[in-house]
């Protein structure tokens, strides 16, 4: 990992986020690059001020980094909207990283239009890590989840995931469905019959995972399949919290068809839910 980007607005939320990329930034000896954007819908004196603040917060943020970091740091204001700005500062510096903190949860705007987190990770071709824990430390405990899609497996492979997991206890979680049990007569199956029905789809489910594992190349990593009883992105949450994981790893983008629900929508679903961090990965990560 050699570029890490940091979209700033200067809230508490952000400074998390900070504090996460200078230990990446530490343990990778990567350069940082703060960026903050500047809304320019606005009358041109007020960008002009908020631009010229934002300047000069930058750069003492980034003489901090530098001095009692030791952190290589350079800074950019953008003028545009918030998450077309953040984008196109990735596409100009193609960054290994995108570290963002989380984003205000605004029930009706997200409903309608997304959060500004979900639309910037939608636009940049790069990995995205939305810091939602106080950072204390290197990653201890990483999931990645799994659909066995293809996006799956790019999103597994990705060397900035490999980076990160590296040291730490790593595990990948696969939540299956048991299509029988969703039936509208499935309330009639004998308990025996029904129990045993699960048990083959839990065992086909490790089957193939174990299978997509080899396939990526993961050495020493648990494995752990787990039914759908909820909302997907809530079993992939429950499970990271009874594993005390402290960062998700999720493709951006999963199977196709009846299937595409898994890993398109999920990944939005734990990323506004989420109490931990996330890694979002898109397609076509370098290997």
């Amino acid at each position: 990992m050699k570029t890490i980007i940091v979209a700033t607005d200067f809230s508490e939320r952000s400074d998390r986020a900070l504090r996460r990329a200078t230990l990446l930034a530490r343990q990778f000896e990567a350069t940082m690059l703060l960026v903050h954007v500047v809304d320019d819908d606005q009358p041109r004196r007020i960008v002009d001020a908020e631009r010229d603040e934002a300047t000069k917060l930058l750069r003492q943020m980034a003489a901090t980094l530098r001095d009692v970091d030791g952190v290589n740091c350079d800074t950019r204001v953008i003028l545009a909207s918030p998450f077309v700005g953040i984008a196109q500062a990735v596409a100009d510096a193609t960054p290994d990283l995108l570290v963002i903190g989380p984003h205000r949860r605004q029930v009706l705007r997200d409903v309608f239009i997304g959060t500004t987190a979900e639309r910037t990770i939608r636009s940049v071709a790069c990995p995205v890590l939305m810091v939602n824990a106080p950072p204390v430390g290197s990653y201890r405990h990483v999931m990645l989840t799994t659909d066995l899609s293809e996006g799956a497996a790019q999103a597994a492979k990705a060397s900035v995931v490999r980076d990160i997991a590296h040291g730490a206890n790593a595990c990948i979680l696969h939540v299956f469905d048991a299509p029988a049990i969703h039936l509208a007569m499935s309330h009639t199956i004998p308990s025996d019959a029904r129990e045993a029905y699960l048990e083959d789809q839990r065992k086909e489910a490790s089957r193939a995972l174990a299978a997509f594992v080899k396939s990526v190349d993961w050495r020493s990593i648990r494995q752990k399949v787990r039914q759908v009883r909820n909302a997907p992105a809530e079993e992939i949450l429950s499970t990271a919290r009874d594993d005390s994981a402290d960062l998700v790893v999720v493709g951006t983008h999963g199977r196709s068809g009846l299937a595409r629900f898994f890993l398109g929508s999920v990944a939005e679903a734990v990323l506004r839910r989420a109490d931990r961090d996330v890694l979002a990965v898109p397609p076509s990560q370098p290997v």
